[in-house]
C-alpha cells in the first residue's frame, strides 16, 4: 500500500492542486484521500487500487469546491491569499537541461495550468485522469460516476480547448 501511495501522491497533488487553487487544500484533500482509501480499502487487490484512489480524490474535490461555493455566498467579503509557492518547484530536478530549457517549461506548464482552470470542472478531471493518470475510459467513467460516452465527450472537448488555448506556448 505504501508503494501505490507513492506512485500517486504527486499526480494527486497535482490534480488537487487545479480543482482548488490552493497548496494548503490541495495537500489536505489527497492527504483525507489517502486516509480513507487505507481505512476503507487495504484489502482490495493493487489493480483496482488507482481507481478506488482516484474516485476518493474526485469526490473530495467535489466537495471542496461546493463547500467553498457555499462559504463564498455567505463569506464574499473574505478573501483568500494566492501568493504561496508551489512544493513542488522547490524540488530540484538533476535532469535538468539549462536554465533556458526550464524557463520554456515553466511557462509552458504555466499556461497549461491557466488553460486548465478554463475548462469546466468536468473537462479538467476528465482530462488530468486520462492525460496525466492514465486511467482506461472505463477507470475514469468508475471514478466520475458517468457515462463513458460522457467521458469520451468531455476529454474531446477539452483536448480541443486546451489544444487551441496552447498551440503557441507548449514546446
Amino acid at each position: 500500500m505504501d508503494a501505490f501511495l507513492k506512485s500517486v501522491e504527486k499526480q494527486a497533488y497535482r490534480i488537487a492542486l487545479i480543482g482548488t487553487g490552493q497548496p494548503e487544500d490541495a495537500l489536505d484533500l489527497v492527504q483525507e484521500s489517502m486516509i480513507k482509501l487505507v481505512a476503507k480499502y487495504a484489502d482490495k487487490p493493487e489493480g483496482e487500487l488507482k481507481a478506488l484512489f482516484y474516485r476518493i480524490l474526485h469526490n473530495q474535490i467535489k466537495d471542496f469546491q461546493r463547500k467553498r461555493t457555499v462559504r463564498s455566498r455567505w463569506f464574499s467579503w473574505l478573501s483568500d491569499d494566492e501568493s504561496e509557492e508551489d512544493p513542488l518547484q522547490k524540488i530540484a530536478d538533476p535532469s535538468e537541461q539549462g536554465p533556458e530549457h526550464r524557463l520554456k517549461v515553466d511557462g509552458a506548464f504555466a499556461e497549461l495550468e491557466d488553460a486548465l482552470k478554463e475548462l469546466s470542472f468536468r473537462q479538467q478531471q476528465v482530462f488530468l485522469l486520462r492525460s496525466w493518470e492514465e486511467l482506461s475510459v472505463t477507470e475514469t467513467s468508475q471514478v466520475m460516476g458517468c457515462s463513458e460516452g460522457s467521458v469520451k465527450t468531455h476529454y474531446s472537448r477539452a483536448l480541443s480547448k486546451l489544444r487551441e488555448k496552447l498551440g503557441d506556448h507548449w514546446p
